[in-house]
Parts: C-alpha cells; sequence; structure tokens
C-alpha cells in the first residue's frame, strides 16, 4: 500500500480503491433476508452570510458576486427554519432513522435542529467543521478533529463515518480521516456495493453514496420538476431491488432541507420513503449499520 508512510508523500487518490469488477466478487447476503439496504442521508450545514455561498439560486444583479449575498444565505436558510421539519416529519412518521451528515458547528449554531435529530436517535456523521471543500482547508487534520470533537461532544459519541463537503478530498484527505478515528466515508460514488478504502493508519469502509438520487444534481443543476426525486428513485429502486438477487446492493437518498423541504419537493421524498418502505426485503439502514454488516462478512484481512 503506497502512502506518506512509505513513499515521502501522500498516495494519489486513485491509488486508494483498486479495481474489483462486480462479477468476481463473494456473494453479499442481506441482514435478516433483506437483500437490498437504503440509507437515507440527510445534509444539514452551516452558511455563514460573511463568506461567498457554497451554493446559489438567484445570480447576482450585473454578474456582479455581492457580499454578503443576502438572497442565497436566506434560501439555506429556509431550510434550517423550516424545510429540516418537513424533512424530519416524513421520516419520524415512518420509522426511518436517516444517517445526519452534519457540519460540526452545526451542533453550535443550530442546536434545536441538532437536538431534534438527536432526540430521534439519527446517526450523526462528519461533514466537515464549517461548510467548504476540503481542497481549502489550511489545516484538514485540524479540522476534522474539530467537527468530531463539536459532535461528540453534543451527542457523547464519536461519529464513525464521515461525508466531505462537496465530495470533495484530496490526496492525503483519506490518511487524516483513519488517522482521527473515521470508520467509514461517503465520498467515493463509485459502486453499489460496500469496498475497502486504502488509508493509513488502517483501511476505511467506502459505503455507496449517490450524485444521482441526490437533490443537489437533480435541482439545483440539473433543473428538474420537483417530482423527478421520486421518479428517478423508484427507478433506482427497482432496478437495484433486481440485481440484488444474486448478491446485496446498496441504495444512498441523499437530500437537504433547503432544497427537497420546500413545499412543492417535500411529497415525492415521501412518495419515495413509501415505495422503498414497500419493497419486499428491503432493509432501510444507517450508514453505520451498513458498514457493520460489510465488514463482518469482508474483513479487511479477507479484502
Amino acid at each position: 500500500m503506497s502512502s506518506s508512510a512509505d513513499t515521502g508523500r501522500p498516495a494519489l487518490l486513485s491509488d486508494r480503491l483498486p479495481y474489483s469488477a462486480l462479477p468476481d466478487r463473494p456473494v453479499l447476503k442481506g441482514p435478516e433476508g433483506s437483500r437490498l439496504l437504503v440509507w437515507v442521508i440527510v445534509n444539514v450545514e452551516h452558511w455563514s452570510i460573511d463568506r461567498a455561498m457554497p451554493r446559489t439560486v438567484l445570480s447576482p444583479p450585473m454578474g456582479q458576486p455581492l457580499l454578503p449575498d443576502l438572497p442565497n444565505w436566506a434560501w439555506h436558510e429556509y431550510g434550517m427554519r423550516v424545510g429540516f421539519w418537513r424533512l424530519y416529519d416524513a421520516l419520524e412518521s415512518r420509522g426511518i432513522v436517516p444517517t445526519m451528515a452534519v457540519n460540526g458547528i452545526v451542533c453550535e449554531t443550530y442546536p434545536r435542529v441538532a437536538r431534534a435529530a438527536l432526540s430521534a436517535g439519527w446517526e450523526f456523521m462528519g461533514h466537515g467543521h464549517v461548510q467548504g471543500p476540503m481542497h481549502k482547508v489550511e489545516d484538514q487534520p485540524q479540522a476534522i478533529r474539530q467537527c468530531i470533537e463539536s459532535i461528540r461532544s453534543f451527542t457523547g459519541k464519536t461519529p464513525r463515518g464521515w461525508e466531505s463537503p462537496g465530495l470533495t478530498e484530496t490526496d492525503a484527505t483519506i490518511d487524516h480521516l483513519s488517522a482521527a478515528g473515521i470508520e467509514y466515508v461517503a465520498d467515493w460514488v463509485a459502486d453499489d456495493q460496500p469496498a475497502w478504502i486504502r488509508a493509513e493508519p488502517r483501511p476505511l469502509v467506502s459505503v455507496p453514496y449517490s450524485v444521482e438520487i441526490n437533490d443537489i444534481p437533480l435541482m439545483a443543476l440539473q433543473h428538474h420538476r420537483s417530482d423527478e426525486l421520486y421518479h428517478r428513485g423508484v427507478l433506482q429502486l427497482e432496478r437495484l431491488w433486481q440485481d440484488s438477487e444474486r448478491s446485496a446492493r446498496v441504495m444512498a437518498i441523499s437530500v437537504h432541507p433547503y432544497i427537497t423541504g420546500v413545499p412543492h419537493r417535500i411529497a415525492a421524498f415521501e412518495q419515495l420513503l413509501d415505495a422503498v418502505l414497500a419493497m419486499p426485503e428491503v432493509e432501510v439502514m444507517t450508514g453505520a449499520q451498513i458498514a457493520d454488516w460489510f465488514t463482518a462478512q469482508v474483513p479487511v484481512a479477507k479484502a
């Protein structure tokens, strides 16, 4: 395994995930007779009005970026004030426990949101301390530790999983996460099954995430109709269920309060959740539960 420990520089990201052809893998059996594992990720972020917005819905007048960017900050703030609670109600009323990808600072700046997720038993997954690409973080180990400590102080538990803001990683990020005790990551959207990611001092599990069943590409980038999450999600669900007849698969559903939590989109999310729950041999799990299930069948020594 090439790493900073034996080469004097971090291993390239392309070296981290050894190629594995799907037909050549051992058969994965789902827990308790299931065959398709679904996890729902609610991305909860802190956007500072003093900084350039990570994402915009309204272009600036005359094409000149302006700070503070009130309309785009307020677009996100709507999600924290209103949209989050629509997602919360949709999940809670169906008995679904999601994984919350959360900026560590949210525990301080939006404690009401964090308390609701904690009381409902949601899994807290690190999502950077503040919202911004890992490439722009001056001290990644310190920022990762800060996020982990904020979550641990608030929840009493150390987060086991990590989703980098924007799924961004430098060559060294995965080693920093490993050194900080992170056990699984959601950044590697390369498979329908979990896989081991090479890292030092210990490998991490890649739990399948999605840039397809994800409201950022669907709505903010591709500008689909409000019900596209449901229609595309059902097609994904049905095909992965078919594929999982031989070996288990994982499906991710990723949403953000300021996008899916708005009045004209929430029904599509609710309908997709109902379709998941109605499908036989489907188990809804958290990211940590999926990682545990995978490592019990494919320990790193056998990978």
